[in-house]
């Protein structure tokens, strides 16, 4: 993979898995950084950018605020370009990272993993709004991720999917496995799609995502992979134990 130019990175499952760093990865990516540029994307929502920040900084990644793109960032850009306001589906931190921009008669109603806040009341009142002629935004859809008990939970897919059902709408995706999402990226680098390598855990998101948008994708056997996600028709441009192996590939 000598034509590879620059690198994104999932981070929860690929960097880290909960609380635990995946042994040898900070010092993976500072030798891949003095080769290459880099940017880490993540659907995470229940955490705001700036507390994601702190944890990658925390755990020993060398990470500046231009090299972070989150799905909650993405979501916050496209709200300011269209001048509207939201009715955010979120945990209590990522609501007041929007507070600026919340109103009773929304014109989005945005929903990422709400965690403790996916309850009849707040689910409901998405749903009014989305009646009354709001427009759904999913930060992301994901189906499930690796929680810090080392088993899967639910993600926000499946509650975006039962808004999709009852007010008759299709959500519009901001986050992984959007395009715009990942060519966000790569344009910051100055370089071109099919020069950049995507690296996760998650084969929908992560590889297929990043493939439909012409990236290269590398899928490591960390964070949520499972052995059953090689059987689902998509196939990485390569598979790695975990992200420690990737600079024997890039040579």
């Amino acid at each position: 993979m000598k034509t590879i130019r620059g690198i994104l990175f999932d981070i929860g499952g690929v960097l880290y898995v909960g609380d635990r760093v995946i042994e040898g990865a900070p010092q993976t990516i500072a030798l891949l950084q003095r080769d290459y540029p880099i940017r880490f994307l993540t659907n995470t929502t229940r955490r705001t950018p700036e507390t994601v920040l702190h944890k990658l900084r925390h755990m020993g990644f060398s990470v500046t605020p231009e090299t972070l793109f989150t799905a909650l960032d993405a979501a916050k850009r496209y709200i300011q370009e269209r001048e509207g306001t939201l009715y955010p589906l979120l945990t209590d931190e990522a609501k007041a990272w929007f507070s600026d921009y919340r109103s009773d008669k929304p014109d989005f109603v945005l929903v990422g993993d709400a965690w403790h806040n996916f309850d009849y009341t707040h689910l409901n009142t998405a749903f009014r709004a989305l009646k009354e002629g709001a427009k759904l935004l999913a930060a992301a859809k994901n189906r499930y991720f690796l929680d810090n008990d080392g088993k899967l939970s639910m993600d926000a897919g499946g509650f975006i999917a039962a808004l999709e059902y009852a007010a008759e709408t299709e959500a519009e995706i901001i986050g992984k496995p959007s395009k715009a999402f990942f060519h966000l990226a790569v344009d910051s680098m100055g370089l071109k799609p099919d020069e950049v390598l995507m690296v996760g855990d998650d084969i929908t998101s992560d590889i297929a995502g990043a493939q439909a948008a012409g990236l290269r994708a590398a899928l490591v056997k960390t964070g949520k992979f499972s052995e059953s996600d090689l059987d689902k028709g998509i196939t990485p441009d390569v598979v790695l134990p975990d992200v420690t192996a990737l600079p024997t590939v890039l040579l």
